[in-house]
């Protein structure tokens, strides 16, 4: 902060002279002596008098009076346009990218003075046409550059968290983004105060500027021009107060960028949560000994959902989208089907790239932009007893639900957690998004639900910012708030992936705690930790490469797994009670390059050859069992 005391004062005592003109004592601005004209310096005149015999050191702080009120008012104006413009379009991205920032970066097209003395010939010269003038030259760059940190910002967990909190869309603008957006914002404004005294002063020296008998440093530049030869300090004086307000900005400018360092924001690609139709989907490639129809539920008529299911998930298949939108892509989730009964835990389990978490954002709405469903159904009992197709809602649909019936708690809650508000805000936020609470019934609220999840002192720890919480506090008041409107549906995407052993144990204590006061509350727990899973789950389903290959009870995966990839899995960690560890042999294939027949057989020890012509069929060794592997029997 060190650096910015000498431009700043410089700014301060400049915006002082400005502010305070008319009360300190100087000279009549307009009173001229006519026999006295160039009159050199005196202690009544200490900077000498013009061509008019007026006083040059009042009308320099008069006429930057004029300038500064010009260009910081236009800065300000096409900031508070531009900023508008950035963040909307940045965020909500297609149609209101096109009228917004696309819009405006038509202007751009046109040279900027140019442009402006376009504005100010058919407004005519003045104080308010240049202020409109410099405005509409300035917005598209701060629109521009605004719409470049939403575009980072706005794909970082943070905002998705906010948006599966069910927080209106204005709300995350104003209040999760804006405030993020505000380095490069400011660093923009001062940059652009300087340019805007700039070309202020070149259309007064034109005559297109401020009006005589007003003063400003254009005015007086371009009157001294013609008397250079009588008395060339009248050219001084107004040129290096311009040159000096301008280099004073512009070293504002330099370190406000060295202070706020653009670079703390985290580079990220722009994600775009698409607003999905509850359209059909095209068609997509038909599995061997698969029912060759589309799943997908038409809008309206979701399929019924199993006797006693809270959510049932069937066929669900996700791919990239084409450049263009039409047709589907690679596939990264195929033909998924689970389900998840009141009260009772569902782990998900399997390496990275499996797809599991995308399984889990696809329930919320919350794929990004380049993804799509393209079969499937997901059928949600709500709490009022109507059944949802959660696949087929779209964005205003999934906002009604989420933080409210279904809730996620995020795997690093340092980064899903707003980093520019207190933990008690956040709280009341989601709160007040779905219940009819007043402010402070809701901080009351937050503070209990700190309590409930073991944070000492909630009162005061509601008062701080996530960085000043441990991690595991951090994690304890993500839960908090994915829990605050007690959800039927929680979605845990490895929620201690990032906590030390100790920690997770808290975690996984507080989650066990948080099923028996909401006994109702169905939850999806995503992770590949086994350890995990033979703690806190009831049933188990295992993907890999992006399909689900085995589902059962826990108790039962683990005393037999029925495919080689589970049992490749157990007998890979500890918790397995193997003899000896065994390493999984290759990697998982990438989403474009998928072996055919079964996913699975390039790294199994019991692969043979028909498994490698055609995918296998899902097994039913039990009622409530199900594998896709031909060889399942032989399995240990």
């Amino acid at each position: 902060m060190r650096k910015l005391v000498l431009p700043v004062s410089i700014i301060a005592v400049i915006l002082a002279l400005v502010l305070l003109a008319p009360v300190l004592p100087l000279a009549d601005v307009r009173a001229m002596d006519i026999p006295h004209r160039f009159a050199g310096p005196s202690m009544q005149h200490w900077l000498g008098q013009d061509e008019f015999g007026r006083d040059v050191l009042t009308r320099l702080i008069f006429g930057a009076r004029a300038s500064l009120s010009i260009a910081i008012g236009s800065a300000l104006a096409a900031a508070v346009i531009g900023a508008a413009l950035g963040l909307l379009g940045g965020y909500f991205r297609g149609l209101v990218e096109i009228l917004t920032v696309r819009a405006a970066e038509v202007i751009l097209c046109l040279p900027p003075l140019l442009l402006a003395l376009l504005v100010v010939t058919i407004l005519g010269a003045g104080f308010w046409p240049l202020i409109l003038a410099l405005t509409i030259l300035y917005t598209p760059n701060y629109a521009r550059i605004v719409y470049a940190a939403t575009l980072q910002v706005r794909g970082l967990d943070y905002v998705t968290a906010q948006r599966a909190l069910g927080t209106h869309p204005l709300k995350i603008v104003l209040r999760t983004l804006l405030p993020n957006v505000l380095p490069p914002l400011l660093v923009q404004i001062s940059l652009v105060i300087a340019s805007a005294i700039v070309i202020e002063s070149g259309l007064s020296f034109l005559g297109l500027g401020v009006v005589p008998p007003t003063p400003s440093w254009g005015l007086m530049i371009r009157a001294a021009r013609g008397a250079m030869e009588q008395a060339p300090m009248l050219l001084v004086w107004p040129s290096l107060a311009l040159a000096g307000t301008i280099l004073t900005f512009n070293l504002l400018c330099d370190r406000l960028q060295s202070v706020l360092d653009p670079r703390a924001v985290p580079a990220g690609g722009a994600i775009w949560l698409r607003r999905r139709k509850p359209a059909a989907s095209p068609p997509r490639a038909v599995l061997a000994g698969e029912d060759p129809v589309n799943r997908r539920a038409v809008a309206g008529t979701p399929p019924a959902a199993g006797p006693g299911d809270l959510l049932a998930i069937d066929g669900l298949t996700i791919a990239l989208r084409r450049a263009g939108g039409i047709g589907s892509g690679m596939e990264l989730v195929r033909d998924v089907a689970i389900s998840v009964r009141p009260g009772e835990t569902l782990a998900i389990v399997g390496e990275s790239g499996s797809g599991k978490t995308l399984t889990s954002l696809a329930l919320t709405g919350l794929l990004p932009d380049v993804l799509e469903v393209t079969a499937g159904s997901a059928v949600y009992v709500a709490r009022d007893g109507r059944r949802l197709d959660l696949l087929a809602e779209d964005e205003d649909g999934h906002r009604r639900l989420r933080g409210d019936e279904i809730s996620m708690v995020f795997q690093d809650a340092n980064a899903a957690l707003n980093p520019v508000q207190r933990i008690g805000e956040q709280l009341s936020e989601v709160i007040r998004a779905h219940r009819p609470a007043g402010a402070a019934e809701a901080g009351r609220e937050a503070v209990d639900l700190l309590r409930r999840v073991g944070i000492p002192d909630p009162d005061r720890r509601a008062r701080a910012y996530p960085h000043e919480l441990s991690g595991g506090q951090r994690q304890r008041a993500m839960i908090a708030i994915a829990v605050a409107n007690r959800p039927k549906l929680l979605l845990a995407d490895e929620p201690t992936t990032a906590l030390d052993p100790t920690i997770q144990a808290q975690i996984l204590a507080l989650l066990s705690d948080l099923r028996r006061d909401s006994p109702e509350m169905g939850v999806v727990f995503v992770t590949h930790n086994l350890a995990v899973v033979a703690e806190i789950a009831d049933r188990v389903a295992v993907m890999y490469a992006g399909e689900l290959v085995e589902e059962g009870p826990v108790a039962e995966i683990f005393a037999r797994p029925r495919h080689p990839y589970t049992a490749a899995l157990i007998g890979s960690v500890p918790e397995g009670g193997a003899e000896r560890l065994v390493a999984i042999p290759g990697t998982v294939p990438p989403p474009g390059k998928m072996p055919p027949g079964c996913r699975f057989a390039p790294r199994c020890d019991h692969a043979e050859k028909v498994c490698r012509q055609a995918s296998p069929p899902e097994f039913r060794p039990q009622p409530d069992r199900r594998t896709r592997c031909l060889r399942f029997e032989e399995v240990t």
